[in-house]
């Protein structure tokens, strides 16, 4: 792996880790009255598109990083809509 691949996919790592309290805070509490539900769902199409760029352009940490983040997003709002 080159240097740029190393960096893209460190980004990915810790930008993607930063979702998972967010994910554990959700489950625990059994609420999600305090995130936006138009945030979550404007931010998951945002990641969706984002990773379909990194397939057509078969950028290995584009694709990694942003399809964990779509995953715990859509936990997220899986779990916003069953704590309503």
């Amino acid at each position: 792996m080159n240097f740029v691949t190393i960096l893209g996919l460190s980004a990915g790592t810790i930008t993607t880790i930063a979702f998972l309290p967010q994910v554990i805070k959700v489950w625990k509490t059994k609420s999600a009255k305090d995130v936006s539900f138009v945030m979550l769902i404007t931010f998951c199409i945002g990641v969706f598109l984002w990773l379909v760029y990194g397939i057509l352009r078969q950028d290995v940490a584009v694709i990694a990083a942003n399809l964990v983040t779509l995953i715990l997003n859509l936990i997220i709002v899986w779990l916003k809509i069953k704590y309503k």
